[in-house]
């Protein structure tokens, strides 16, 4: 099958073409809430949530008996915000250090939650059975209705950093200008944990609490290499989000077998590793391009000064200098027989005899030019 015809099926398919949906959505808004955790150094902080969620899903199931998704959702959603509000509270009022909290509320809740789900899946009642599956996500059972809730829900957060994006941008960069200007930065701060909690709590579903925290940090991480800027940092961070999900819904469509949220998480994770790669700004390939680059032009600048030093040695004097005596000068950085090909091929140098070099006109200009650069006196 041709890569349009599998397109074509693929859409047709509803249950590739709901998943897909769903997926993408859930990657747009953790996406773009991503970048801000990521700016926040708070990249650790969905982790806690995503993992604060399960307890919030096995009581909302004990409560109502309901195994809806909305019902669950908003049971995540409330255990979400509680771990954080209690996270706030032990940094703001103890001495006990960030990453200390995050840590004793992620295994206080994440373990409270296991121990919830045992005991429901102990008792007699057939009903309980796939609670569990929130663990790492069931994308598969994602109905149209639930992608509409997604949708709904993604907006609306999507809509509230829109319409805060100054005061959200100064939060991130600046906290203690912001409140010198009279922005409520404590509500503030509230308020984007909150959305990142609405986030992580729309791809529970698909990703799962273990793996949901990657959909966070990863693509926020990955549009990071590409930009120093905010807005194009958000718009990459939700677009990489978007990708992998919907790559990843697909990718498990045509694997038997293969679920869903690892799926996503591994095609996020090859977002990122590209990205660490590639990214013209930061990635290890172009710095690497870069730095050969920049030896090579230090290179080509040396031999040539050296040339030019050896020049005013002889004064009014047609005279060549031997490759071994330029070697010998360039003792420390190499690169003569590569250097003096590139400046013959320039014009800047020409060959006086087998082994002897001597600059060109052009060459003496350009000796002058480049010292004059560095501060020196021709």
């Amino acid at each position: 099958m041709d890569l349009f015809g599998f397109v074509a099926s693929s859409v047709s398919d509803y249950t590739v073409r709901t998943v897909a949906l769903g997926a993408g959505t859930m990657g747009v808004v953790s996406g773009v809430l991503g970048a801000f955790a990521l700016l926040r150094r708070q990249s650790l902080l969905g982790d806690a949530i995503s993992h604060a969620a399960l307890p919030g899903i096995a009581l909302a199931f004990l409560w109502t008996g309901s195994k809806e998704p909305l019902v669950l959702v908003l049971g995540a959603a409330a255990a979400g915000w509680a771990a954080t509000l209690l996270l706030m509270s032990i940094v703001g009022n103890t001495r006990i250090k960030y990453d200390t909290s995050l840590g004793l509320v992620l295994s206080v809740f994440f373990g409270f939650g296991l121990l919830l789900l045992t005991f429901i899946q102990r008792r007699p009642e057939a009903t309980q059975a796939g609670l569990d599956k929130f663990l790492f996500g069931q994308a598969a059972t994602l109905l149209g209705r639930d992608v509409a809730t997604m949708a709904v829900l993604g907006a609306v957060t999507l809509l509230v950093v829109l319409l805060l994006w100054k005061e959200l941008k100064l939060l991130c960069f600046d906290p203690p200008f912001a409140a010198s200007q009279g922005f409520p930065t404590r509500l503030l701060d509230v308020l984007l944990t909150s959305l990142l909690v609405v986030a992580i709590v729309l791809g529970l579903q698909t990703v799962g609490v273990v793996l949901m925290s990657a959909m966070v940090v990863a693509p926020a991480a990955a549009a990071r290499q590409w930009t120093d800027r905010l807005g194009r940092m958000v718009l990459l961070s939700g677009l990489f989000g978007a990708l992998a999900g919907i790559s990843g819904a697909v990718l498990s469509s045509l694997v038997p077998r293969l679920p869903t949220g690892p799926a996503i998480v591994v095609c996020v994770s090859a977002l990122v590793v590209i990205s660490l790669l590639m990214a013209k700004n930061r990635g290890l390939l172009w710095s690497r391009v870069r730095e050969v680059r920049n030896r090579r032009k230090l290179e080509l600048e040396a031999v040539l000064t050296d040339l030019w030093t050896l020049a005013g040695q002889h004064p009014g004097q047609e005279r060549g200098h031997t490759v071994q005596v330029l070697r010998t000068m360039a003792l420390g950085h190499g690169g003569v027989d590569r250097s003096l090909k590139v400046l013959e091929e320039r014009g800047l140098a020409r060959r006086t005899a087998a082994d002897s070099w001597t600059l060109t006109e052009r060459g003496l200009e350009e000796a002058r030019r480049v010292i004059q650069a560095r501060g020196g006196r021709p």
